[in-house]
Order: C-alpha cells, then sequence, then structure tokens
C-alpha cells in the first residue's frame, strides 16, 4: 500500500494537476483517501472518473463566464483586461454609428472629386498623341524596306547612285542603239526615283524627331498618372459616399489599366526585335483608346452628378 501510494504521488507530481493522470493517482484505490486536492472537482464525472483536459481550459471558461465583480483578486488582471477591451469596442462602434465616414476635408469636395475627370480627359488626349508618335516611329522603322523594295524595280544604273545621273551618264556617251534603249528605260524608272527620294526626305524628317524616344516617355508618363487616378477615382467616390457603385464604367476602367500593363509589358520583346509582341503591343493600346473613349462618354453624367452633389472646396 505504501508503494503505491508512492507512486501515486510521484505521478501527480509530474502530471498536470486536471489531466486524468492527476485526478485517478490522487486519489487511493484502497484507503479511498485524495493524496492531491484538485481545484475543480466538478471536472470530474459523477462516477468519480477524471476527464481529460490537459490544458485547463474548463477552468478557463468558467471564469470568462463568472461576472468580473465575483472573480477572484488572482483574476483581476483579466477581467480589466476584457472590461477595457469591451469599452473600447463599444465606443468605436458608436463613432462609426454617428459618422456614415470620415471627413477627408477637400479630398471629398467639389475640388478633390474633379482631379479624376480632369486627369483622365487629359490623359485621354495624351493618349491620342502617344498613339501618333507610335505609328510615326513605327513608319520611320518600316519606311526602308518602302525604299529598297522600290530601287529593285529600276533598271540598271551602271554605277549610279540616282537615275538622274545614269541618264546624264548615257547622254553624254557616245550615241548607239544599246545606249538609245538603255536610255529610254532610264527615263521611264523617273517617277520611281522620286517615289524614292520622297521617301528617304520622309524618313530624314523623322529620324529629327526622336520619336523613339518621345513615345516611350509619354507612354511611361501614360502609364504612371493614368494608373494613378484610375485607383484615385474609386477612392474618392468612397470617401464622399461611403461605398463604390460597382457597373460599366467601374468595370471599365479596370479593364482599361489591364491593357495598359498589357501594352507596356511587351516592350522589352520589342526592343529584342519580336514582331509577335509588336502586333500584341498595338492591338492593346488600340483596344485601349476604343475604350478610353468609351470611358469619356460613359464618365460625363457622373461627373454631372458630383458636381450637382459637391460643393467647393
Amino acid at each position: 500500500a505504501v508503494g503505491l501510494a508512492t507512486a501515486s504521488v510521484s505521478v501527480a507530481a509530474f502530471a498536470p494537476v486536471n489531466s486524468y493522470a492527476a485526478r485517478t493517482s490522487a486519489s487511493s484505490p484502497k484507503s479511498g483517501t485524495n493524496l492531491l486536492a484538485s481545484p475543480d472537482n466538478e471536472n470530474q464525472a459523477p462516477d468519480g472518473v477524471g476527464t481529460f483536459d490537459p490544458l485547463d481550459l474548463a477552468a478557463e471558461n468558467e471564469l470568462l463566464a463568472t461576472p468580473v465583480s465575483s472573480r477572484s483578486n488572482n483574476n483581476g488582471g483579466l477581467g480589466m483586461v476584457a472590461a477595457t477591451t469591451a469599452a473600447v469596442w463599444a465606443a468605436t462602434s458608436e463613432v462609426a454609428s454617428a459618422n456614415d465616414s470620415p471627413d477627408w476635408g477637400v479630398f471629398e469636395g467639389r475640388i478633390g472629386s474633379m482631379l479624376h475627370p480632369i486627369t483622365m480627359g487629359s490623359m485621354f488626349l495624351l493618349t491620342l498623341s502617344t498613339g501618333l508618335l507610335g505609328f510615326q516611329w513605327r513608319r520611320q522603322r518600316t519606311i526602308g524596306d518602302d525604299i529598297t523594295a522600290l530601287k529593285k524595280t529600276l533598271p540598271d544604273l551602271g554605277g549610279a547612285k540616282t537615275v538622274g545621273d545614269a541618264i546624264a551618264a548615257a547622254e553624254s556617251a557616245e550615241e548607239n542603239s544599246v545606249e538609245a534603249a538603255n536610255l529610254s528605260k532610264l527615263k521611264a524608272a523617273l517617277p520611281i526615283q522620286k517615289d524614292i527620294d520622297d521617301l528617304v526626305a520622309e524618313r530624314k524628317d523623322l529620324s529629327s524627331k526622336g520619336l523613339r524616344d518621345q513615345h516611350f516617355s509619354q507612354g511611361s508618363l501614360l502609364a504612371f498618372i493614368g494608373t494613378c487616378f484610375a485607383i484615385e477615382g474609386p477612392l474618392n467616390t468612397y470617401a464622399r459616399a461611403g461605398k463604390l457603385f460597382p457597373g460599366p464604367h467601374l468595370y471599365a476602367g479596370a479593364g482599361l489599366v489591364c491593357l495598359w500593363a498589357l501594352a507596356y509589358a511587351c516592350v522589352p520583346a520589342m526592343q529584342k526585335g519580336s514582331d509577335t509582341a509588336r502586333t500584341i503591343h498595338i492591338g492593346a493600346n488600340v483596344a485601349g483608346a476604343s475604350l478610353f473613349a468609351w470611358q469619356i462618354v460613359s464618365g460625363l453624367p457622373i461627373m454631372f452628378k458630383v458636381i450637382e452633389l459637391t460643393k467647393f472646396p
């Protein structure tokens, strides 16, 4: 009996107080004496068999269910934290219910509300300008192919650079049947030479404008400012109304930003000479410009409504 009691005390010393091992070993089956008192006897089953609760969750649940005023001094800190949390939650809930949204000042006034339509209208004009620069840069790149194709249709110039130089050389040579026939071919090629000269002059004029750098700079500016104010618009709406109004204008704006991202993502491949990337780039920008134009039409009624419902500043 002494050995059994000693073993029971040893198990109880290393087991959690509320665990099954502690509860069963704390009672001697022979003497019926409780060697280790349990602080929460209610955790035991009616038949005296202990329950498995190593984390003492039952005691914590009882503590939370007990009113703060009736808890012991040992639990006073937890009660104070719970009471403070409840008070802060109630106070913030009252403030949130008293005001639909925070006071954003100028940002939710007429000036702040008009930033989006004015800026995006400017971005639409910048879109048209950037697109024009892009097509001019493409023309500058591809005009050399047109010049090469026309030069292949010219007759033999005999080492001369132009048809005019070849005609002058043929006229100064001794006249014979071969030179006369070649001279007639050269004179028939004069319109082709004129087209070549026009294309060369056009390429020189386009090259002097720095179209590539301008197109890249304006495109970068459009992607940055356009994306920022595409986000600013819904934020301003939420600041004024406390909610968003999902609809075609909002969805089309999100789609436009995605098209800008797609067009910009094609730039590295375009710089490596990928025609597929150029095609995707042009298609995304053409679709984006068309969607942007529709955005202007659908955004005008919204702008007039904003002017009606807002005040300066």
